[in-house]
This record gives C-alpha cells, sequence and structure tokens, in this order.
C-alpha cells in the first residue's frame, strides 16, 4: 500500500483529515518514528553545525547506502550495514591524526576520501547482488511506509542512547566546540570527545537512516539547526528551536505526502529548505535593524554565555 492508495480529498476539518490518516497503523508508526527522528536530529544537528562539521554529517548519511547494500549482499539485515559502516566511518576520520593548524582542511580531506571510497564501495556491492534490487530506493530516500513497532521502538532506544550521551557531554563539548584552544588550555579533552561526538553521529545517521533513507536523514540534520543557529546564538533556545522546526517539517511534509501521489523526501527537503531561507530572512532584518551583535549575527554563542568552566 503507498500513501497515495490509502488517501482521499483534504476535507479542511484537522480533526477530521488527521483521525482518517492515523486509522492506518502505518501512518501511525510513521508519525511515531518521524518524531524520534526530528528530536534526535535537531539535538545533534545543532552541535554538528556548530562544529562546521556538515560535511563528517553528510559523509556518515551517504556511506548507510554502501553499508546496506553490503549487508544485503551478504544476506544480513541492512540494519548491521547501516550501524557498521556509519561508526566505522565515524572511527575513522575521528582516529587519522591531524598536523599542524588547519585541521578543518585535514579532516575535509579524509572526509571526503572515506566518502568517494564507501560509495565506490556501495556501487560494486549492487554489480555484485544478483537478486532484486527494488528497494534501492529505499535505501537512498527512505520510506514511513510499513514501519512496525519494533523498528519504532529500536529507533527509540537509540535516540534515548544518543541524547544520554550528548547529556553527559554536552557542555565540555559546547565549550569544546565554540573555542577549542581554550578548551584545551583548562583541561577539556578535546581530541577524546570530538572522537566521541563523531561516532554518537554515526550512531544517530545509521538509527535514523533505516527510515529516512541515505539521504533524507542528511537533511533533518543540517537545514533545521542551521536555521535555528541564525535565529539564536543561545545554546539551550537554539537546540529547541532546532527540535520544533525539525518536528514542524517531518509532521507537515507525512501529512502532506498522505493526501498527495508524491514522494515524502521532496517535502521534506522543501518544507526544511523553506525554513532555512525564512531564518535567513529574519537575520538579515536584524542584521539591518542593529538588533544582534556580531556574535549572534553568525549564529556563535555570545561571549556573555561564558562562565569560568564552560558555557551555559
Amino acid at each position: 500500500m503507498t500513501i497515495a492508495d490509502a488517501a482521499t480529498a483534504w476535507s479542511w476539518n484537522p480533526a477530521t483529515d488527521i483521525q482518517q490518516m492515523w486509522a492506518f497503523p502505518f501512518m501511525v508508526n510513521a508519525f511515531r518514528a518521524g518524531t524520534v527522528v526530528a528530536v534526535l536530529a535537531g539535538v545533534i544537528g545543532w552541535f554538528m553545525v556548530l562544529r562546521r562539521q556538515s560535511f563528517a554529517g553528510h559523509t556518515l548519511s551517504a556511506v548507510a547506502f554502501p553499508g546496506a547494500a553490503g549487508a544485503t549482499l551478504l544476506g544480513v539485515s541492512a540494519v548491521y550495514g547501516y550501524f557498521a559502516f556509519c561508526v566505522g566511518a565515524a572511527l575513522i576520520i575521528a582516529a587519522i591524526p591531524r598536523a599542524g593548524h588547519d585541521t578543518g582542511s585535514e579532516e575535509a580531506a579524509v572526509t571526503g576520501t572515506v566518502q568517494a571510497f564507501l560509495l565506490a564501495s556501495g556501487f560494486l556491492f549492487i554489480a555484485l547482488y544478483k537478486g532484486f534490487l527494488g528497494g534501492v530506493n529505499s535505501l537512498l530516500f527512505g520510506s514511513f511506509l510499513g514501519i512496525t513497532t519494533t523498528q519504532v521502538d529500536v529507533l527509540a532506544a537509540a535516540a534515548a542512547a544518543v541524547l544520554v550521551v550528548l547529556a553527559v557531554i554536552g557542555r565540555p563539548l559546547l565549550f569544546a566546540s565554540v573555542d577549542p584552544a581554550v578548551a584545551a588550555a583548562r583541561g577539556v579533552p578535546v581530541r577524546v570527545l570530538a572522537a566521541l561526538f563523531l561516532v554518537v553521529l554515526g550512531v544517530a545517521t545509521a538509527a535514523t537512516s533505516q527510515i529516512t533513507g541515505a539521504l533524507l536523514v542528511f537533511a533533518l540534520l543540517v537545514m533545521p539547526a542551521a536555521a535555528a543557529q541564525n535565529l539564536t546564538p543561545r545554546p539551550s533556545l537554539g537546540m529547541a528551536l532546532a527540535v520544533v522546526i525539525a518536528l514542524a517539517v517531518t509532521w507537515s511534509s507525512l501529512t502532506v505526502a498522505y493526501y498527495s501521489p508524491y514522494p515524502i523526501g521532496f517535502f521534506v527537503t522543501t518544507f526544511a529548505f523553506a525554513c532555512y531561507m525564512a531564518s535567513w530572512g529574519v537575520r538579515l532584518l536584524r542584521e539591518r535593524s542593529g538588533g544582534t551583535s556580531g556574535a549572534a549575527a553568525a549564529g556563535t554563542p555570545a561571549p556573555e554565555l561564558w562562565t569560568a568552566g564552560g558555557l551555559l
């Protein structure tokens, strides 16, 4: 069954329309899974954008595809491939030592190399696989249809584990993200935190990619978080806004896709992009009116948020 098969015309009565959508178990699970994905992507995406590691996030989402393809080739569940490749790629990116001051360029080079090699491996796995490849689109673009209650529970457990880790390391990670040199001078284990964050990002990507696909998870990781950082430099408010935007994008995309014959991926990326562009409009208006400081306009926590031990 597809969304278009189950849907009828929009009645303009929200209560009736929601009741109709949720009469189908697959739509209930879709909203449950989408909610978990949105919360997880909003929080971890905020840190990813702050740390300027969007390219790393894109790579980890992209390598979910060869991971699933390799698992399919071996005849095991695609879930194992998602986690093996996403976490493995995160460990490789984190483990290679950086020399000199331009560590950002070195990380980008390593990340691009890992992405190119693993994507090429994915195409090789598909070429070697002799079975039916009708699920390739789902590997790339995902599908909220056919999500089981067990999948939602596993996704919720993985999201809870990731959020607990972020809650534990959040304060020093924020300190190390804003000013790694000062953080290192004060004894913060910057390198360990960077590696741990990449692993956590890999786990989050693997958990969500099996539902959103290798490409859509990146749209939810980067655009709501980037929009939130355009709107406020405050960490707690920024993360909350990123989650709210991701939830609005996910829920509205599911609803519109239910009442249309078009794929949900188009609506997710379109609505997220619209929110991002709107945030830029708000930011430009604030800059012209002189209502923000340079740090706030740049989406970076302002100096007044500093404390002796980190950031608020």
